[in-house]
Order: C-alpha cells, then structure tokens, then sequence
C-alpha cells in the first residue's frame, strides 16, 4: 500500500479496488487519446470524389442563360476571386474541391457545397466541424440563397451575385 494514504484509507479500501481504479482510469485516458486521433485522421483524410452525400439530391443544370456566381471576399489575399455556379461547385481544403481553401484552418476537407437548382442558388453544409453560416446565421439542411447574400466557410466568406 502507498504511503501516501491516511492508515484510515488504506484500511477502507482494499488493494484489489484501488488497482482496479487504476486499470479503469488508464482505460479512460487511452479512450480520449484514440478519439483525439480518430478525430485529427478524420479532419487530415483525403477528400472524396463527387463531396455529395448519397441521400442528399442531384444539382440540376439551371434553365437560365446567366448563372449565378460567388465572389470571394476573404480572406483578402484571394479577394475577387469569381467561380460561375452553373453546376454544383464544392468548397473545402481537400484538392477535389471546385473552389480550394487550403490555408483555412477553421474549413473541414469537403466543407460545402454550392449548386443550382431550377431557378435558385443553393448552399448546403457536409457535416462541416464548424459549420457554415450564411448572412452570420448557421445553417442546417439546405438554404436558398439569394443576391448579395454572404456565405462563410470556416474563415472564408463568399458573396451571391445573380
């Protein structure tokens, strides 16, 4: 028994519990350590082909002569940048995706996507871990957007031009 323990508590508790806590508690701080890395390899996985969730639905070619565009307007080294959303254009760090981010720390690999359907403009997150926010708000599902609108991905803001 340690020495460390009062003789009251080396008494009350019998060596068989206090290894068994021992175990226990190793066991714990493995468990965190294994999720740290499931986590971490996760976020680091290359990016898949396509960014489309299977029971999410197709984008469908717009019907007008002008597609809508999206304008980068931070981070500021690639402000200006200007991608046509004539079909669907995927955005994250991952080299599959239509519009890359790769120095956005707060961007998940295959973040978002942007795609038309019939007349509107439509964003939807991917399960992104910190989300995507159109005009300041958290989305959930997919939202239509509309001109002027701001859409964030981790620290990357783009603006709707229809």
């Amino acid at each position: 028994m340690p020495q460390l323990l009062s003789p009251l508590l080396a008494d009350a508790v019998p060596e068989a519990v206090l290894t068994i806590l021992k175990f226990g508690f190793l066991a714990l701080v493995y468990l965190f350590l294994w999720q740290v890395v499931r986590v971490v390899m996760l976020e680091l996985r290359p990016a898949s082909v396509g960014g489309r969730p299977k029971n999410s639905p197709p984008a469908v070619k717009r019907t007008k002569n002008r597609a809508a565009r999206i304008r980068i307007i931070e981070p500021s080294a690639h402000s200006g940048e200007t991608f046509t959303v004539d079909q669907e254009i995927t955005i994250g760090r991952g080299g599959a995706c239509t519009v890359v981010i790769a120095n956005d720390e707060f961007a998940s690999t295959i973040h978002a996507r942007i795609f038309p359907s019939n007349e509107d403009v439509l964003v939807e997150d991917l399960g992104s871990r910190n989300g995507t926010l159109v005009n300041g708000t958290a989305i959930q599902g997919i939202v239509a957007l509309s001109h002027g609108d701001q859409v964030q991905f981790g620290q990357t803001v783009v603006e709707v031009i229809r």
